[in-house]
């Protein structure tokens, strides 16, 4: 029992806990702006980190590889072609994965947010624990599914707790839900990371709408010098508002959370909402001049493009 957990599932504080069910098909017969059936990604290898660098590479959605020395980190990993239970239906991915999986180095720790399908993927999840048997650190009640894909190093965090197996993480709030069918809604949790990488402080958002939680971390873990926010899969909002941040609120998260700097994800791979390919990236530029950023303040990055920070 806790201020996110009655005993048999887990809400958010305030009270805002998505919608429901039944409410999915008006929302799915929403018109949607058309993408392009595929967008061409040309594959990089990622360069290594010299010295105390750390080096983020955009993989896709929301999967990043965070190299620092010799610990490589994946967050949310996905590199399957459909966001969905079954190979043949579901969210087309349309830009191919900015580093192969077999290219990845060796790789020792992943973050998991959430149990999502766009965020989590047994087949990818298995492929890498078959290759390096990184361990996964995920908020509570994520670790039955992750063991029935065959993982055996799993350790769950609730909100604020922390582990210092591979490096030093924090698990963090998220304004979100969980589920993978019609009957597990919420029985497990959902949230972000810090990760310590030195003297370092990297944030990784998961999926959130926008709340309070977002001043909270760095009050009681201190500043961040690098967040990953979720800027897309925002429309309509009369659905999406609890759940996903569009850019203007990933703006105010950027500054609630007094980050140096911000690179957006959740955007242009799978479409999975109803505003068009392009519009996160266009309407982050309109948010952060309106807001007196630069560029460099909160940006994005190409799939497969590799920044040193």
């Amino acid at each position: 029992m806790s201020d996110h957990f009655d005993g048999k599932r887990f809400f958010n504080p305030g009270g805002v806990n998505g919608q429901p069910v039944w409410k999915v098909p008006r929302m799915l017969l929403s018109r949607r702006t058309p993408w392009p059936a595929r967008v061409p990604v040309t594959p990089q290898k990622p360069p290594p980190p010299a010295g105390d660098d750390v080096v983020i590479t955009f993989v896709g959605h929301s999967t990043f590889l965070i190299q620092y020395r010799a610990v490589n980190i994946l967050t949310d990993p996905v590199f399957v072609d459909r966001a969905s239970p079954v190979p043949f239906a579901g969210p087309k991915r349309v830009r191919a994965p900015g580093v192969r999986l077999n290219d990845l180095p060796a790789i020792s720790l992943v973050l998991l947010s959430h149990n999502h399908y766009d965020h989590c993927d047994l087949r990818t999840l298995a492929a890498l624990d078959r290759k390096n048997g990184p361990t996964v650190v995920t908020p509570l009640g994520n670790a039955p599914l992750l063991r029935s894909a065959g993982l055996q190093k799993v350790e769950e965090l609730d909100w604020w707790q922390s582990s210092s197996t591979v490096l030093p993480v924090w698990a963090t709030p998220a304004q979100h839900f969980s589920a993978r069918g019609p009957f597990d809604r919420n029985r497990a949790l959902w949230g972000g990371f810090v990760v310590a990488l030195g003297k370092h402080r990297l944030y990784f958002a998961g999926d959130s709408g926008y709340a309070g939680h977002f001043r909270e971390i760095p009050a009681r873990l201190g500043p961040i010098d690098t967040a990953l926010l979720p800027i897309g899969a925002y429309e309509p909002r009369w659905f999406m508002k609890d759940i996903h941040m569009n850019p203007e609120e990933a703006v105010r998260a950027h500054r609630d959370l007094a980050a140096t700097r911000s690179i957006g994800m959740h955007f242009g791979t799978f479409q999975l909402t109803t505003e068009g390919i392009d519009a996160p990236v266009e309407a982050l530029a309109r948010s952060r001049a309106a807001a007196g950023l630069s560029e460099e303040d909160f940006r994005t990055i190409a799939v497969g493009e590799s920044v040193t920070v």
